[in-house]
């Protein structure tokens, strides 16, 4: 055994050492404080004015972000041959020198971003025209205008990927990217651009094309049907009008949200579009008017000026919609525009929509059939309109058959078509909230024949997800539930809703994990929560809570909200609860507590893992005084012991004195008069004297 020892040994040691090169291959501390992690070199944040000449020679990727390097140098780069991405984003730099980059002909990637290249634009020119193998380069944010632009990328035919955003480009022609034959992806968002003139008509492999955030007025005779994501939003467009042709566009993601629009886009009449966004513009239809006038054959007539020849285009506010193949449509975003109705046969269009977002219109009316051709819908938002009425016509099959969200708040319904759930076989989440609803069944009311009318959910199993807020529920009882397996209800803001015990959400207590009863005017009166052991969440913030419910220390909630009630204070022995040990996020805040009961808050403070969100904001009462219990001033901890210290005590040590006072000259007095105590004593009792 002691024999093989040391080859033991030896081979202990071969091991550590093969380790050891393997680590500092794979992470080690470099000059200039750089780290290496395996063939990157990092050099962010190092307040270098220049770039070290001392690093690894093999190193493949050099990032030099966040420092203060003002020129890149011809002999910058001679250290690292095999150099393919250089990142140098927000330093400093004013120049690249023409011969930089000869001895890294392989770069491949290059961030410029965030620098001062406009002041030697054209020798840095120069110096990127020496990179025949560079994809990607970035040079956003850099003050360039659209000539500086067109020199810098003149000679850099193997571009993939160029962003200029957030520069001063204003105006762009054809003649800026000519020779980008290879690009497939252009950013030129944030920009000042105000007009492009066919600008992009080389780029014949170009897919991706952003230009958001700029000034653009109107986009007309769009034809670019090589492209598969264009987004021009944030723009001010009143007119999107595609190119009239039968030719096919690969366009997929079409984004004019944040514009002006004032009519639907006229599309490409065949297209594998499939994410249409329209988000807050001034849309609306205009075939059938609030005031019963048709504007069906009414036409639009566009003057195209371009040079000396000019071009007058015809279209129809909604003929031409009908043209548009529609088929692909995935997601149609229409949310915070002027639409009032949807035209007939709108819909139609589009037998493949999963999302359909009408959300923040005028909407009044909505009518579902089971002949739309809405079958794959699994999102419908019509919040924040204007409806009335929602209405349903069903057969012997099923509306909406995969519809899983459907988001009604915020209108105008007093009620909802009978059954209406029952037909969306997969629903999971309805939000009701801010509507004049009531849930069925509604308690008979003396002298009323007929119930008043109300939402009945009953039955709907697939139901996970419901939202009842601000709905005016009153006298909530019986089963509303019944048949369900809700997990989320929110039930806040309803003053009326809670005027008994919980016994109507019975049906609910082995399935439900998240209950809001926010500002609902919740007392500690009959209140027992003891039912719900699967109850995870619960809000009971803005009530007029003025004991803690006991019922709460049983469950294992994780995240309780006690904000804005009348607690004096907590148990003192909560976090002994199950309800203590569970619990990871309690908010507190905007309660009278007494800053004499504070026992709870300091065993709360030593609960690992539980997190008081609102804890800075937690005060308590002493004197008229508000303090933080977080740091209660001394005299006031000192006043406190008092005033919770035991009274029998304390009378024991206030009347302790008296007492020793009075044995003190009990004892005195009897010393001194101890002599003619005695002689009294033996007179009396005939007892003779020595003498």
């Amino acid at each position: 055994m002691e024999a093989l020892l040391p080859g033991v040994s030896l081979l202990l040691v071969l091991l550590a050492a093969g380790w050891g090169n393997e680590a500092v291959t794979a992470w080690a501390p470099s000059p200039g404080g750089c780290e290496l992690v395996w063939s990157t070199m990092d050099c962010t944040g190092r307040w270098l004015s220049s770039i070290p000449g001392n690093l690894q020679d093999d190193t493949e990727e050099l990032l030099l972000d966040d420092n203060t390097i003002q020129v890149l140098g011809n002999a910058s780069l001679l250290s690292y041959p095999q150099l393919w991405h250089l990142s140098l984003t927000r330093n400093r730099l004013e120049l690249i020198e023409p011969g930089a980059f000869l001895s890294s002909q392989g770069l491949c990637m290059l961030s410029l971003a965030d620098n001062l290249l406009f002041t030697n634009y054209s020798l840095t020119a120069a110096a990127l025209s020496a990179l025949p193998a560079l994809r990607t380069l970035d040079l956003a944010g850099n003050r360039l205008t659209e000539d500086m632009v067109s020199v810098l990328v003149w000679n850099l035919s193997s571009l993939e990927s160029l962003s200029v955003a957030r520069n001063i480009i204003m105006r762009l022609d054809s003649s800026i990217f000519m020779n980008l034959t290879q690009l497939l992806e252009l950013n030129l968002e944030k920009n000042y651009i105000f007009e492009i003139d066919q600008a992009f008509e080389g780029l014949q492999r170009l897919q991706r094309l952003n230009v958001a955030y700029n000034y653009l007025p109107c986009v007309v005779e769009f034809g670019l049907t090589q492209l598969r994501v264009l987004n021009v939003s944030n723009n001010v467009i009143e007119w999107f009008l595609a190119l009239e042709s039968d030719e096919f566009f690969e366009l997929e993601v079409l984004d004019l949200s944040h514009n002006h629009l004032l009519f639907f886009p006229v599309l490409p009449r065949q297209s594998k579009l499939r994410s249409l966004l329209l988000k807050n513009n001034e849309m609306s239809f205009y075939q059938r008017l609030p005031n019963g006038t048709s504007l069906e054959n009414v036409t639009v007539q566009f003057l195209l000026i371009d040079g000396n020849s000019t071009n007058v285009t015809t279209v129809s506010l909604w003929d031409e919609i009908c043209h548009s193949n529609l088929s692909s449509l995935r997601l149609l975003d229409m949310s915070q525009n002027q639409v009032w109705y949807l035209p007939e046969g709108f819909l139609a269009q589009m037998p493949s929509l999963t999302h359909l977002k009408l959300n923040q219109n005028c909407l009044e009316s909505f009518h579902l059939s089971e002949g739309d051709p809405l079958a794959t819908l699994t999102e419908l938002d019509l919040s924040q309109n204007r409806l009335e009425e929602l209405g349903v016509e069903v057969g012997n099959g099923g509306i909406l058959p995969n519809l899983q969200l459907f988001n009604l708040s915020t209108n105008r319904l007093k009620v909802l078509p009978p059954g209406v759930f029952t037909y969306t076989r997969k629903i999971t989440t309805v939000d009701l909230s801010r509507n004049r609803v009531d849930l069925c069944p509604q308690p008979a009311v003396a002298g009323e024949v007929e119930s008043p009318p109300c939402v009945d959910i009953r039955g709907v199993q697939t139901l996970t997800h419901l939202s009842l807020a601000s709905c005016g529920l009153r006298g909530l009882g019986g089963h509303p539930f019944q048949g369900t397996s809700l997990m989320h209800l929110d039930l806040s803001d309803n003053h009326q809703a809670l005027s008994g015990d919980l016994g109507w959400l019975q049906d609910l207590t082995l399935t439900l994990q998240v209950l809001s009863l926010r500002n609902t005017t919740l007392s500690s009166t009959a209140v027992d929560f003891s039912a719900f052991n699967s109850l995870v969440h619960l809000d009971l913030s803005g009530n007029s809570l003025t004991v803690f419910p006991t019922s709460l220390g049983i469950l294992k909630l994780r995240s309780l909200d006690l904000r804005d009630n009348c607690l004096p204070a907590l148990p003192t022995d909560v976090v002994q609860t199950p309800l203590g040990k569970s619990l990871r996020e309690v908010y507190l805040s905007r309660n009278p507590y007494n800053c004499c009961t504070l026992g709870w808050w300091d065993s709360l403070q030593h609960v690992k893992g539980l997190h008081v969100p609102d804890g800075q904001e937690v005060t308590c009462s002493y004197a008229s005084r508000t303090l933080s219990p977080r740091a209660l001033p001394e005299p006031v901890r000192w006043s406190c012991r008092w005033q919770t210290a035991d009274l029998a005590l304390l009378y024991l040590v206030l009347a302790l004195p008296t007492c020793l006072t009075l044995l003190v000259a009990f004892a005195l007095i009897f010393l001194t008069l101890k002599q003619k105590l005695l002689k009294m004593v033996k007179s009396r009792c005939g007892v003779s004297s020595p003498y």
